[in-house]
């Protein structure tokens, strides 16, 4: 069984995530395309890095990888030290429900379910009795500003109400890593503000290390750290100062 070491900090930090010579082939033959061509790679805990690029220039094929949700054709991709490309897929899948959050750009919520019940389901998978789940879930909520929104429906919230409970759900099990995909993509610029407002906070508060696909520079200025694609190669990596702070 996978073991997720806990959040630490010292005084030489190594990368809580590394890839090597990543490359991803899709097909055979002439119909093969490689989706990436040789991904170097270093995140550190607590980063909060913008994922940039045109389509198909590989950003959405590395963070489905970082996920866990696809593996290398070739190359190395540890995570904390280990070798996710040498685990089973049922070994991915612990290190998902204990190591990685979701967020996604079409919410991706349970429409006839409530708020709470929602954001219980990641404590669903790992198996946590009833009362802890709507204990965590609770918390996650108030976490995200929706506090006695609990029974809510999707039908009965609005879109930026919706990314906060998938957010939520996102965060509930306390991940070292939030994988945001394009999580403004579906909203007006003043709901988008707020949700990269709370994915700041949550970044800078909780720690919680945050890497989000986007197309938009404006939402990517909340960012410390700007990693750009282009052609299935990583085209600039730069660090950045926060112009949008909370």
């Amino acid at each position: 069984m996978i073991q997720v070491a806990a959040k630490a900090e010292s005084a030489v930090q190594a990368p809580l995530i590394q890839l090597r010579g990543v490359t991803k082939t899709y097909g055979v033959g002439t119909a093969a395309f490689e989706a990436l061509k040789g991904i170097d790679l270093d995140i550190y805990a607590g980063e909060f890095v913008a994922i940039m690029g045109p389509s198909g220039s590989g950003k959405s094929t590395v963070m489905n990888m970082l996920g866990c949700l696809d593996t290398p054709t070739t190359g190395e991709y540890l995570f904390q030290g280990i070798h996710v490309e040498q685990l089973t897929r049922q070994q991915r899948a612990l290190l998902r429900r204990h190591a990685l959050g979701f967020v996604f750009q079409g919410f991706n919520l349970l429409a006839r379910t409530s708020a709470q019940e929602n954001v219980e389901l990641p404590l669903l998978y790992r198996g946590e009795s009833a009362p802890v789940r709507r204990e965590l879930a609770a918390k996650a909520l108030d976490s995200v500003g929706l506090a006695g929104w609990e029974t809510h429906t999707s039908a009965e919230l609005s879109g930026g109400q919706q990314q906060r409970v998938a957010i939520a759900r996102g965060i509930v099990t306390n991940p070292l890593v939030l994988l945001a995909d394009e999580p403004t993509g579906n909203l007006d610029s003043s709901r988008s503000k707020e949700i990269m407002g709370l994915l700041t906070v949550l970044n800078q508060t909780r720690k919680i290390t945050v890497l989000m696909v986007t197309h938009e520079a404006e939402m990517a200025a909340y960012a410390s750290r700007v990693v750009t694609f282009a052609d299935g190669r990583v085209r600039g990596d730069n660090q950045q100062a926060v112009t949008n702070v909370v």
